[in-house]
């Protein structure tokens, strides 16, 4: 998915939201939707796995490094109640 059409998915169901959600840079190819909680904020949610596989492709790290640099720059960077959720999915 584009960066646009991701911004006009949420613009579309969270219009009074939209430029409260923060999105994940680099990672479109791995935007799964919004993820809605109670008590919490609507968020941007990710495929952690194709954000690793993003890094390797993207960036030509190793699996380990890409699974360390995600797991320390991305999926731990907090940067307020509209920070974006990454899912690790359930592979049958």
């Amino acid at each position: 998915m584009k960066r646009v059409d991701i911004q006009n998915h949420i613009n579309e169901h969270y219009p009074e939201m939209d430029e409260d959600i923060l999105l994940a840079d680099g990672f479109e190819k791995a935007f799964l939707g919004i993820a809605n909680s109670y008590c919490s904020a609507p968020r941007a949610c990710y495929d952690a796995d194709k954000c690793i596989e993003i890094l390797e492709k993207r960036d030509g790290m190793s699996h380990e490094e890409a699974i360390e640099f995600f797991n320390f720059n991305v999926s731990s960077a907090y940067v307020g109640e509209f920070t974006p959720a990454f899912m690790k999915l359930a592979h049958s």
